[in-house]
């Protein structure tokens, strides 16, 4: 009797440890460890990379990413803490997506961020050579001209909303069960380019992210024999970090902005054989038609297959001709 109430309570934390979160950008999150760790590309950061080089690339500068959301993180009473609901560097993730962009290739990204930093330390240049290497005019060589941007990067966290989706499920036969709490939160970013030389807001894109918590447990409490008592419980908490949502959310806006800017004749690719088909299948999810998982498994597929190759009229023409050949020489 006591083996078999051992078994069942081995066999219902089994069934409960088994749940998976999937494999939606929550499978990066690395397991327990002393060592730091380098993070894996998220899907979106992939997503970037893809895309083929443009025509020429576009300067661009970012001023900052702020938190619009006003939140604060509830603790674990439900009364709000003095730290925010989200991470204010968001405007570093910004840079580095826009860095990850086609491997580098789309922006020439200049720093504004911490531009009066930038301004002292050329001031500290100009003046230290000045007095010890005796220049009374600017040397070019020695301290350009700053780089100026064309296009002007604005917007930010605009939302930030917990509990989503809440639910939960359990189970107890004699004693011994298990159970599972899941919950979703929802992080919003909005992103707008506009036009440093007039003013316009050339577009605005728009992307969401959600965050999951998941908890999982089993317990057991029987009485094995007389005055014998088999009690245990275990389960453990998975919590989606909000800083790689947001990193994520961020992700899919600027490539959400690459594919509208070419959509506009902002900019354009240099191959257009090649980015059509990634353009089209973002009409395609904007418009509702396609879900991101169906374009996350479309992109996976195209990523293993041979790329195309086209074909030019003097050649289509040769290879007619030489088929034509090979015919007439067929008995």
């Amino acid at each position: 009797m006591r083996r078999k109430a051992s078994l069942a309570a081995l066999a219902a934390i089994a069934l409960t440890g088994c749940s998976s979160i999937g494999h939606d950008g929550r499978d990066t999150i690395p397991d327990m460890t002393s060592l730091a760790f380098t993070p894996p590309r998220t899907q979106t950061q992939n997503m970037l990379a893809a895309i083929p080089p443009p025509q020429r690339p576009v300067a661009i500068a970012v001023y900052g990413f702020t938190d619009q959301t006003g939140q604060f993180k509830p603790g674990e009473s439900g009364q709000q803490t003095l730290s925010r609901a989200v991470t204010q560097g968001a405007g570093s993730i910004l840079v580095k997506a826009l860095q990850d962009t086609g491997n580098r290739q789309w922006f020439t990204i200049v720093e504004r961020e911490s531009l009066r930093n930038l301004l002292n330390e050329r001031q500290i240049i100009r003046e230290m050579r000045e007095r010890y290497l005796g220049e009374t005019q600017i040397n070019a060589k020695a301290l350009p001209a700053l780089l100026f941007a064309g296009v002007l990067l604005e917007g930010g966290i605009v939302g930030y909303d917990t509990n989503t989706v809440t639910g939960g499920a359990g189970a107890q036969f004699l004693g011994i069960g298990g159970r599972t709490e899941y919950r979703q939160d929802t992080v919003t970013v909005y992103l707008r380019a506009v036009s440093v030389r007039t003013g316009e807001v050339l577009t605005t894109v728009t992307a969401s992210k959600t965050i999951a918590s998941q908890a999982l447990g089993a317990s057991a409490f029987k009485f094995v024999a007389f005055k014998e008592l088999l009690e245990a419980e275990t389960g453990f908490t998975t919590n989606e970090p909000d800083h790689l949502a947001l990193q994520q959310a961020i992700e899919k806006a600027v490539y959400g902005l690459v594919m509208e800017g070419v959509e506009l004749k902002l900019w354009d690719f240099a191959d257009q054989q090649a980015g059509w088909p990634l353009l089209w299948r973002y009409k395609q999810e904007s418009e509702g038609k396609l879900s991101a998982a169906q374009v996350q498994k479309a992109m996976e597929r195209a990523s293993k297959l041979a790329p195309l190759k086209v074909m030019k009229d003097e050649q289509l023409e040769s290879s007619s001709k030489k088929g034509k050949r090979s015919g007439a020489g067929a008995p």
